[in-house]
């Protein structure tokens, strides 16, 4: 990204989408206690592979925000590594020599590198990384606005769509495999679905009027969306192919950028009904709206963490900014400047 609010509660993340990738761009730092971090060092790795293996690994740990990098008489665990070849063999050691995580890995070192990563957040701090998460971002490099993937710290970076026209908005499956995205190819807003690993693509949806705001149901089943095909743009649910599309608010306001809730049971939006947009929460099966008080005037952009316990969304006081709602609470609070937040899997 990069790295757009990579910082920000260590994986909130500005993006274009529902679930959490990052978006390559500019760095906004927060400041973590070094009271909250746990104190590890890092032994130089070996093997032919090393230096790429053992950059990737510190700077994953770095940016996790959970550890202090020191030397190794400070440090509780103490990592290293062994690179070569396709195989990486990672060992964590505790300040006593004993080993608390000892495993080989094998695909190409980066990839490897960021598993160990991962696996060393979870063993240490019982939590899960975001060093072997992907990103899509949007990017008009190549002229037109098209959609890029890369691993989540810009590296590896591949054009997915090739369509010469305005390509935004992308969402990720949950299985990773799928990507839909509003287009524009046709002149007007149609959501349309690529396999990301074949590159095939397919339009699902392009009903009269706006097509625009899909996001993947937790299970991968059903797209959330915003359609005009009725009028004003209101929410539906649709099949993962497109089909069977179902209504499910009817207001004279504006509803897009749905997300939903880990347990797929309610999907938040935003909807100017009221005036300026705030956001709403609904039953993914239907029923009655229930207004979400932020505190906020403008409130849009909703995503909804994966632990289902918090709710970051974009506000507009001045510029635009990022805040983070706590459900149980009620409580929110601005964590970075920018827009369109996404989660990432440790929900931090």
């Amino acid at each position: 990204m990069f790295m757009k609010y990579i910082r920000t509660l260590s994986s909130i993340v500005a993006v274009f989408l529902c679930i959490p990738f990052l978006q390559a761009q500019e760095e906004a730092t927060i400041t973590v206690k070094k009271s909250d971090m746990l104190n590890i060092s890092i032994k130089p790795f070996a093997g032919p592979d090393a230096a790429i293996a053992g950059k990737v690994v510190a700077n994953d740990l770095d940016l996790s925000g959970l550890f202090s990098i020191g030397i190794p008489e400070r440090a509780n665990f103490i990592v290293s590594a062994t690179a070569s070849g396709g195989s990486l063999q990672g060992l964590v050691t505790d300040n006593r020599g004993t080993a608390v995580l000892q495993k080989t890995y094998s695909a190409n070192t980066r990839t490897a590198a960021h598993q160990f990563s991962d696996d060393i957040v979870a063993t240490l701090v019982d939590g899960k990384g975001i060093a072997s998460s992907k990103i899509v971002f949007v990017s008009n490099r190549s002229g037109a606005k098209e959609i890029y993937s890369a691993d989540y710290d810009g590296a590896n970076q591949r054009q997915i769509t090739q369509d010469g026209a305005i390509s935004v908005a992308p969402a990720i499956s949950p299985d990773g495999s799928k990507l839909a995205y509003t287009g524009y190819q046709s002149g007007y807003a149609d959501i349309y679905n690529v396999d990301i690993v074949s590159g095939s693509r397919s339009k699902i949806l392009n009903f009269p009027g706006t097509n625009s705001g899909a996001c993947f149901s937790p299970e991968g089943s059903r797209i959330a969306c915003s359609l005009s095909k009725d009028g004003n743009p209101e929410l539906y649910i649709v099949a993962a192919n497109g089909s069977g599309a179902r209504r499910l608010t009817r207001t004279r306001g504006v509803e897009s950028s749905p997300s939903w809730s880990p347990d797929g049971a309610e999907i938040i939006y935003s909807s100017d009904e009221r005036g300026g947009p705030q956001l709403y929460r609904i039953s993914a099966a239907g029923g009655v709206a229930r207004l979400v008080s932020t505190g906020y005037g403008y409130c849009t952009e909703p995503s909804w963490s994966p632990d289902g316990k918090k709710i970051a969304f974009t506000v507009r006081q001045g510029g635009f900014a990022i805040a983070v709602m706590d459900l149980a609470s009620g409580a929110s609070r601005i964590v970075a400047e920018g827009q369109d937040p996404a989660w990432g899997a440790d929900s931090r």
